[in-house]
């Protein structure tokens, strides 16, 4: 079983349940799924490109990714409908505790002078948005075999009706906030 969900339902649940005073153990907040989305800058000129940051991103995440298309043409990116401009995961269940487990624990103490996250990144509902600047973060990814560097967006969705309550489960669940 994932070391994460252990802590939260030892740790986070009872903390979570004496904070905010839920009366109902269903009302405690949790973490619902993690979304993983990688735009590709040079998937229109170069069909490699996406196989590369598809690799990178199933190697990641553990699972095949979608891969997402142009909903409408922009002629100035010279972008047309349909054509593929990046890929996204859905993790739920075990797949999202192991990854976030090793988001928390391993790829964000890699980061460079490393502060914290910005506890500012909620969207009013609950939800958490961390932008990385690059996918060599990740134990997975083989420096040498990196073509080109890609950023990636990972959207926490929980449970949570407010943002105080989603910041308070992440804190306990050991995401290092800059104070």
């Amino acid at each position: 079983m994932a070391r994460l969900r252990d802590k939260y339902l030892g740790e986070v649940t009872p903390a979570l349940r004496a904070k905010f005073g839920y009366k109902n153990p269903m009302q405690v907040p949790k973490v619902n799924k993690v979304v993983i989305n990688m735009g590709v800058n040079g998937a229109v000129a170069d069909a490699k490109a996406m196989d590369s940051a598809v690799a990178d991103m199933m190697a990641i995440a553990g699972q095949k990714p979608v891969v997402t298309k142009a909903k409408k043409s922009i002629s100035a990116f010279k972008l047309r409908e349909g054509m593929s401009i990046g890929c996204k995961v859905t993790l739920r269940g075990d797949r999202m505790y192991y990854f976030l487990d090793k988001l928390l624990n391993i790829s964000l103490p890699r980061v460079r002078d490393f502060q914290g996250v910005s506890p500012k990144a909620f969207d009013g509902r609950g939800n958490y948005t961390l932008g990385l600047k690059e996918q060599l973060l990740f134990p997975e990814i083989v420096y040498d075999k990196v073509d080109k560097v890609r950023g990636m967006d990972i959207v926490l969705v929980t449970t949570a009706k407010t943002d105080e309550e989603a910041f308070e489960l992440l804190k306990l669940m050991g995401m290092p906030f800059r104070s």
